[in-house]
């Protein structure tokens, strides 16, 4: 067989495609419980970030959400727990951003009437754009900002006003930051009419 042929690139590529394939779904099959847990940790520290318990290590995370207790209403999941003598609720959220579907965890006080923190687990976002919305700044401004009857909203031509239930949008990505708005609002309404509050 000549290896300038057509017949031998093919049987070439076959055979070094079929070794890289193997080799992936060995690895694949080798990691996929790991992977799994390393999602569930990612999970576990968002919420527990979201309601303001802190941990030091990832070893920590498992133990300190097992003391939030997970709680099913008509269909939706929503996590609770006590800090400093007050009740907070959490509830991971998923919704249609620029490019893809953002996931995160929003956390409130007993009443949804302010929020206590915000945590984005995943999103597909333009880096430095709407990617953005998962760095500490702008998640920093979810801590205690009053929540009006309608969620959330945006200043216009004013500074965001927390007691307004004001977010400053991330600059140079207004769908992204509008889309926060709207998914964080109808969060807020479905905690609202769940949980009767």
């Amino acid at each position: 067989m000549k290896k300038d042929g057509m017949l031998y690139t093919v049987i070439f590529s076959f055979i070094v495609c079929f070794v890289f394939v193997f080799i992936l779904s060995f690895t694949n099959e080798g990691t996929r419980e790991l992977v799994q847990f390393n999602q569930q940790v990612a999970r576990q520290k968002a919420i527990l970030s979201a309601i303001g318990i802190a941990y030091e290590s990832d070893a920590q995370v498992p133990d300190l959400f097992e003391r939030v207790e997970r709680i099913e209403r008509n269909g939706e999941t929503f996590f609770r727990t006590e800090r400093d003598g007050r009740t907070i609720y959490a509830k991971e959220f998923a919704g249609a951003g620029l490019w893809g579907i953002i996931e995160g965890v929003l956390a409130v006080d007993a009443e949804i009437s302010r929020t206590v923190g915000l945590e984005i687990i995943d999103h597909n976002e333009t880096p430095g754009l709407g990617g953005r919305i998962d760095e500490a700044a702008y998640k920093e401004q979810f801590r205690d900002i009053r929540i009006q009857d309608d969620g959330f909203r945006f200043p216009r031509g004013v500074p965001a006003d927390p007691e307004e239930g004001m977010i400053d949008a991330v600059t140079g990505a207004t769908r992204t930051s509008e889309s926060m708005v709207d998914i964080l609002s109808s969060v807020v309404l479905t905690m609202r009419s769940t949980l009767g509050r």
